[in-house]
């Protein structure tokens, strides 16, 4: 659109006719800057050596990355394993801090029938006692076997040494004063004896 074309009948007419010149100047610029980085000498452009850099560059940041994963993956999956093992643990133990704590009620049982075996009330508490028993054998509660054994400090607590009855039982259990027990395979109370010297 030019001047020449337009009859300046109004100063709307003017202004679009002004402001469509200046638009077409701009577009006109612009192709030209596009055209001028096109036909650009080549000493502009990136030669071979810096694209090889570039790609070196790019596959040691790729390589560090992908090893940055490796490491993050193998964490995790040790993390897993981890709480896959201390769950299975929690779960095999879950009750020992509940049967541990009804050990002495077990020994307070052996105790009373040791001290007065010709009692007729025993009978019944003797039921009671295999009851209870039975149920802490069926939740993996298993008695250590101390007597005549050798002492051994993963298994046993000496509370006191005294003159071996026999050869034999020099370094051994003479007596037990309170039953050890294992919950599951796993020791949750050490047998309190006497030992031999």
């Amino acid at each position: 659109m030019s001047k020449k074309n337009i009859e300046v009948t109004d100063g709307n007419e003017e202004l679009q006719e002004v402001t469509q010149e200046a638009t077409d100047t701009q577009n006109v610029e612009e192709t030209t800057e596009d055209t001028e980085m096109v036909g650009a000498e080549p000493s502009a452009r990136p030669n071979e050596e810096d694209t090889e850099g570039l790609i070196i560059d790019l596959e040691g940041k790729v390589a560090k990355a992908n090893e940055q994963y490796l490491r993050v993956l193998a964490e995790f999956d040790n993390f897993r394993k981890r709480s896959i093992r201390e769950r299975s643990e929690l779960v095999k133990t879950a009750s020992k801090d509940v049967i541990k704590d009804l050990l002495p009620v077990l020994d307070d049982f052996e105790r009373a029938f040791k001290s007065d075996p010709d009692n007729e009330a025993n009978s019944g508490f003797q039921l009671i006692y295999n009851k209870f028993k039975t149920t802490l054998e069926s939740q993996g509660l298993k008695p250590m076997e101390t007597v005549g054994e050798e002492f051994d400090t993963e298994f046993h607590d000496a509370l006191t040494k005294i003159p071996a009855p026999s050869k034999d039982l020099k370094g051994k259990v003479v007596d037990e004063i309170e039953k050890g027990y294992f919950l599951k395979g796993t020791i949750i109370r050490h047998a309190k004896v006497v030992v031999g010297k």
